[in-house]
């Protein structure tokens, strides 16, 4: 269809002149029309013949829910010129067709819209149900037709099925049918009204891109309206939200959140809405197939098909656990009888028999918290002589006194794989403990707090499983079902007990085990309660996933009142984030700043992972100051040794000290031959400009544009990335700045082969200004390859050019190491090596300490002589005999371990990913880097820097669980830099999920 006809139309009938963009559409004509004032419309031209009623229910309901929620983001209807609502205009074939007008609404759809937060799906819910509260009375005859998108008659799916030819997915869609048949009769008992009856992902509109705050902007096309119960609404857009949602179940629960707080829902629709969700989804594919047999050629009628079979083939979780998890989203009972289970337990808590026939009440609580506690040392790999030993400093010498572990208390000890949850090491992993721990001697006997039943008794001998485990189950006086499980018992429970024996109040039935018995555990008996078993049956989960406690919560309670305890004293309390920003904000300077927009909070280490207080793990691919990787064993054991003896500073010897330096000095050039040990970065660099003007006379420093070198008063004038920055004091006159050496962006590119000669041409000036300005030439400093410039790679050759130049004006030449040094780098233990330099000064940070602030400043013989005619140099915690003996074991870690070898291999894998990315992704500038040190250049279609890619990408993969950087002039380079211990499999989880990011970036 000519968009000039419509065009005309809409001038000519409601007097506004536009440009028209044909949208997508089943069976209609629809016109985005760009007015030249600006604003923006949709022309709806209808099919032929279509009924007047199916214009005029739409055209009602938006009328009604303008009356009563005008506040909803959905289009208003604008009358002709004439006053009428809808016409009938004839299309270029002399067609007549009904059309109409809306405004039009700002954003994209959601389809194409990322990400979908859970705060975005949230408000999907919120919306759709202010539209459903709002049509709540509004009837009309066009609601009651009878049609295939209904969603109370899609029994004819059922009929049609055969249209798909696979027989798996045929059996699955038959499967889908027979629960739909089952559940109808419940479906027609509710209540009907108007509803939108099609929220799919491609009729919600969502505004905010890139970063930007998101928000719900538009719910279009009422086409689809019917008269239904409204849990069939929901079930639509739920079909949607779903759809290659990385988490599928907290897309629903979000989505159940937002709609139950606008329009509250009951327990008997939530128990309908999964199935209803996979019906919608059947007729969805059924109808696509039939619709592409008729239509080959016709991408629309199939745009919803492969993401809906990818959703309905992967494994569902059960229907009960589904249904549980959105009553308790609402704040419903999980399962029916749950509230009265609940006050059983209150009411009679303090006269069950005592399960360890004694009083618990002053038996002391012991955290294994993931803040408070240190178990295990590896938070990937707990062997079996640890675990053995988990909470020992709670027991008493002889092992033999009592402690309490903590319910909802989040742990790093359940290290086995089935607590994994994805592919990679930093994915989702089950953490929060939803049981009551009692640790006593193995073979201390247990006591049914009530009358029971055995319903399952269980050897699970798999290490870190529950060894001998029973669950018991019991009715309240109501007749009301609850269930306990007993773990980490001697197993030889067993062999005496059946599923079915009766278990008497107050009777010893079992007793615990030891670490052999009871999956390698110190004895003790995890005591947990469930409300049902529908869905876990024998299989409880004794740990859940910090972000599905809602239902884990509410379907396994604390089990205090059943060990005649309060709550309050077994229930675990974690620090709150939100308390800890607040109290930083009120105890620290503004510009303290925090990464990402939403902030993480960090507790525990181990190589190149993180976890929050949640045990939630980060793959670190950021901190190049734990060197050798957060936690190393090594340092910990050198650490402890030394500060049993002693610590004091260089003023008095120690061998430590010597054999630091002798360390040091044996990765160095030979004619690099003093040391000096301070306590960071920053006071190393502040004293190699001391050393270069006390050996020259000169005060002038030439540095490259946007370096850093420490937040010191004296480095900071050298650091153009703080004086240049907002608020920054700016240069000072004894300061010439060069360009940064860098070929992607910069004057010389990499088709110049004379590029870093002609980079290093540029201190001339600088040399000169500094010399007619008076203050010669003290030095040079640089970081070698410029980190927070960009992770710039110079041209080789630049930096020995550049030294020729100093040295001949009489200057120093310092290279700034921390970022660079010490086998990042792979092929190059220095930066410096990779530039055939010879520095006459090389400054090291951060890393060499692995943590523990230290810096090194090493140099040549003659400037060292020139410093020492001065006033004495003395650090107090520089050279410490603890600095210096951690420094030393690092070094001797990077090489024992193999880690700069593993720096050159994991940073060609990464880099060679990139690159391939690089290829795909327009976005993506330039890859650079060597080893561990890279930089991802994101730029613009216009080759611009993309300051805002750049931010969404760091902050997308943060909330993927791994830590980036950004940097740049412009913030438009990702850096990364992870400890050396870094594996391959999480380059490829770094890969993978990059790649995922960048897709979203460029949706369509």
């Amino acid at each position: 269809m000519s968009t000039a006809h419509w065009a005309k139309a809409l001038l000519d009938t409601w007097g506004i002149k536009a440009a028209l963009t044909r949208l997508d559409g089943e069976y209609d004509l629809n016109f985005l029309a760009q007015a030249d004032d600006g604003q923006i419309y949709v022309l709806k031209a209808m099919r032929p013949g279509c009924d007047y009623d199916l214009v005029d229910v739409q055209i009602g309901a938006l009328a009604q829910i303008a009356r009563s929620a005008p506040d909803l983001p959905l289009p208003r209807v604008i009358p002709a010129q004439n006053g009428a609502s809808c016409l009938s205009l004839a299309d270029e074939a002399g067609n007549d067709r009904l059309v109409w007008l809306q405004t039009g609404l700002p954003g994209r759809c959601y389809a194409k819209s990322h990400p979908k937060t859970t705060a975005l799906v949230t408000e999907v819910g919120a919306v759709l149900a202010g539209v459903t509260r709002a049509l709540k009375d509004f009837d009309h005859p066009a609601l009651h037709r009878d049609f295939k998108w209904d969603l109370m008659a899609a029994d004819w799916v059922a009929a049609e099925s055969g249209c798909i030819s696979d027989p798996a997915r045929r059996q699955l869609v038959d499967d889908i049918c027979t629960d739909f048949a089952r559940l109808k009769p419940r479906l027609e008992t509710l209540p009907r009204q108007a509803i939108h009856n099609d929220a799919n992902d491609y009729n919600i509109l969502v505004a905010g891109e890139l970063g930007a705050p998101q928000h719900i902007s538009g719910l279009i096309d009422f086409g689809d309206m019917c008269a239904a119960p409204r849990i069939c609404d929901l079930a639509i857009a739920a079909a949607y939200m779903v759809l290659d949602h990385p988490k599928p179940q907290q897309a629903l629960t979000s989505l159940v959140e937002g709609y139950h707080a606008v329009n509250p829902l009951t327990a008997a629709e939530l128990d309908l809405l999964w199935p209803l969700l996979r019906m919608r989804l059947a007729v969805s594919v059924v109808n696509s197939t039939l619709m592409a047999a008729d239509n080959p050629d016709d991408p629309y009628v199939t745009i919803s098909q492969a993401p809906a079979w990818r959703f309905l083939d992967q494994p569902a979780e059960h229907p009960a656990l589904i249904a549980g998890r959105l009553r308790a989203t609402c704040g419903l009972p999980v399962v029916d009888g749950a509230d009265r289970v609940l006050a059983y337990l209150e009411k009679h808590s303090g006269s069950f028999a005592p399960i360890m026939n004694r009083d618990l009440s002053d038996v002391p609580m012991g955290s294994l918290s993931v803040e408070n506690s240190t178990w295990p040392q590896n938070p990937f790999d707990m062997p079996l002589e640890e675990a053995a030993q988990v909470g020992a400093e709670f027991a008493g010498k002889d092992g033999s006194e009592w402690w309490l572990g903590y319910y909802n208390e989040p742990r790093l000890i359940y290290t086995a794989p089935a607590f994994r949850k994805g592919a990679y090491k930093a994915s989702d992993r089950r953490t929060v403990h939803l049981a009551v721990d009692v640790f006593a001697p193995a073979g201390q006997a247990l006591h049914a707090p009530l009358d029971g039943e055995v319903l399952i008794v269980e050897d699970r001998a798999n290490h870190l499983d529950y060894g001998g485990v029973i669950i018991l189950k019991h009715l309240t006086d109501d007749g009301d079902p609850f269930y306990t499980l007993y773990g980490h018992l001697d197993p030889e429970c067993v062999t005496r007990l059946t599923a079915g024996d009766k278990i008497a109040r107050g009777q010893a039935f079992c007793q615990l085990g030891n670490a052999y018995q009871n999956g390698g555990w110190a004895p003790h008996v995890h005591f947990q309660i469930a409300l049902s078993t529908d869905g876990i049956e024998a299989d409880w989960p004794g740990v859940a996933d910090p972000d599905d406690l809602v239902l884990w919560n509410a379907l396994c309670p604390n089990p205090a009142p059943l060990l005649n305890l309060p709550a309050e004293k077994t229930g675990y309390q974690p620090t709150d984030k939100t308390t800890v920003l607040s109290a930083r904000k009120t105890h620290f300077g503004g510009n303290l700043s925090l990464t990402y927009q939403d902030p993480v909070m960090l507790l525990r280490g181990w190589k190149h992972h993180l976890f929050d207080e949640w045990g939630r793990p980060y793959l670190d691919a950021y901190n190049n100051v734990p060197h050798v990787g957060h936690a190393h064993p090594r340092i910990q054991a050198v650490a402890a040794d030394q500060l049993k003896r002693m610590n004091s500073n260089t003023r008095y010897l120690h061998p430590a000290q010597t054999a630091f330096a002798e360390k040091v000095l044996s990765k160095m050039p030979e004619h690099l031959e003093v040391c000096f040990f301070v306590n960071s970065g920053t006071e190393a660099n502040e004293l190699a400009l001391r050393l270069a003007r006390a050996h020259t006379g000169a005060k002038g420093m030439v540095t490259p544009d946007h370096g850093y070198h420490g937040n010191t008063t004296g480095v900071i004038d050298v650091s153009a990335y703080k004086f240049n920055a907002k608020g920054g004091v700016g240069p000072s006159d004894w300061v010439e700045l060069v360009e940064v050496a860098d070929d992607y962006r910069g004057s010389f590119g990499r088709d110049d082969p004379e590029r870093a000669q002609n980079y290093a041409n540029l201190v001339d000036d600088a040399i000169a200004k500094l010399r007619q300005a008076g203050h010669g030439i003290a030095g040079f400093i640089a970081e070698t390859f410029p980190s927070v410039g960009g992770q710039i790679i110079p041209p080789k050759g630049y930096l020995a050019a550049v030294y020729e130049k100093i040295r001949k004006a009489g200057g120093v030449c310092i290279a700034d190491e921390v970022q660079t040094g010490l086998g990042r780098l792979g092929d190059y233990y220095f930066g410096f090596e990779h530039q055939e330099a010879s520095p006459d000064i090389v400054v090291m940070g951060k890393p060499i300490g692995n943590g523990h602030p230290l810096g090194v400043l090493v140099t040549t013989r003659d400037i060292a002589e020139s410093f020492a005619q001065g006033p004495e140099f003395f650090s107090t915690f520089g050279g410490s005999n603890l600095s210096c003996r951690i420094g030393t074991e690092v070094l001797n870690i990077v090489d024992d371990e193999g880690l700069q070898e593993n720096a050159r291999l994991r940073g060609n894998e990464l880099l060679s990913g990139l690159k391939d990315l690089q290829g795909r992704y327009p976005s993506i500038g330039d890859v650079r880097g060597m080893g561990l040190f890279i930089g991802v250049e994101l730029i613009n279609s216009d080759g611009s820097e993309a300051t805002a890619i750049c931010s969404y990408l760091k902050n997308r993969m943060r909330d993927h669980r791994i830590l980036i950087g950004s940097e740049g002039p412009k913030d438009n380079i990702l850096k990364i830099r992870p400890p050396l211990t870094i594996d391959a499999e999480d380059i490829q989880m770094i890969l993978e999920t990059m790649d995922s990011i960048l897709a979203e970036v460029h949706c369509d």
